[in-house]
């Protein structure tokens, strides 16, 4: 049997490191919120022969007072533009002018208009308000629930520190995601919209999961293992369950790194969010969740506290 607990300071140090980090980069870049969350206009176009350079296009979009604006190649001759709220009068000006940019290209080089969308500014603070309003939601949700299905395993913990051991978790698997989001907005200048608040929902219950897994085989063996201390209790648990979190996990990362690779540009950060999160979500299942509850027996036992 490995003992996996004995070096929970590593793991510890290890994790920290990590936050540190992502909490610095969301500090110092933040996050760059989309056209969801800000409000504005997104339009996807399609060339049928050759697109236009983006220097181009965006020199142009700026002469006609749309100075702030993001380019985003995708598959073939399409091309997506986000820029502030236009109403339609603008819209056709738009149209004209990459008319225009195809044309001097080629003659044959028709335009086509896939999407064309406008989002208030109101509409996108809302979404913002809801969205932290969700999240707070779900982390005190999953608190609840699991001190209520650990009410019966009060000793040598509480059943309240095995849901506050997963919530610490659960921080955790959040943090690591947004903190590379913020360094991809520095360097790469990525943006992200309600896809990644679904991911980071999809992570937070996809990294419970995987802790309760753990957690009940750890209240199972503490009803019928009188003899063995809390810790080995707890090692016994995670060895149980190691290769079926593992195994549980990689079948999902390799479905992601299938969709990241070879699915549409639209879904790709969604994928790679999904990948960082599912990713530390096994690790701190495995190596922070259980090792918290062993360093707060032994704090326990230090302090004499019941």
């Amino acid at each position: 049997m490995i003992n996996i607990t004995k070096y929970r300071k590593f793991y510890y140090l290890f994790s920290g490191a990590i936050l540190v980090v992502s909490v610095a980069s969301l500090f110092i870049f933040g996050l760059n919120l989309g056209l969801d969350f800000k409000g504005g206009s997104i339009l996807e176009i399609n060339y049928s022969q050759t697109l236009p350079s983006k220097d181009r296009i965006s020199s142009e979009l700026k002469k006609i007072g749309l100075l702030e604006n993001s380019l985003q190649e995708t598959a073939g001759n399409n091309l997506i533009i986000r820029f502030k709220e236009i109403d339609e009068s603008k819209h056709q000006e738009l149209k004209t002018v990459l008319e225009n940019l195809g044309q001097e290209i080629d003659s044959h080089n028709i335009l086509s208009e896939s999407v064309f969308e406008s989002l208030g500014p109101s509409i996108g603070q809302e979404l913002k308000v809801k969205t932290l309003y969700a999240m707070i939601i779900v982390f005190f949700l999953i608190v609840f629930y699991i001190a209520y299905a650990f009410r019966k395993v009060s000793h040598p913990l509480s059943s309240w520190q095995y849901g506050l051991a997963t919530l610490l978790t659960l921080f955790h698997d959040v943090l690591i995601p947004m903190g590379v989001f913020a360094l991809l907005n520095h360097y790469k200048n990525i943006e992200i919209n309600m896809n990644f608040v679904v991911a980071i929902l999809t992570i937070l219950g996809y990294s419970v999961h995987d802790t309760i897994i753990v957690f009940d085989r750890i209240r199972e063996n503490l009803l019928k293992s009188k003899n063995l201390n809390f810790e080995e209790i707890v090692n016994r648990s995670l060895n149980q369950t190691f290769l079926r979190s593992i195994n549980t996990s990689l079948t999902v990362i390799f479905v992601l790194l299938a969709i990241y690779f070879f699915g549409g540009v639209s879904i790709k950060y969604f994928a790679l969010a999904l990948l960082i999160g599912i990713g530390a979500g096994t690790y701190s299942s495995i190596f922070i969740a259980s090792p918290i509850l062993v360093s707060w027996y032994y704090k326990k036992l230090k302090y004499g506290l019941r």
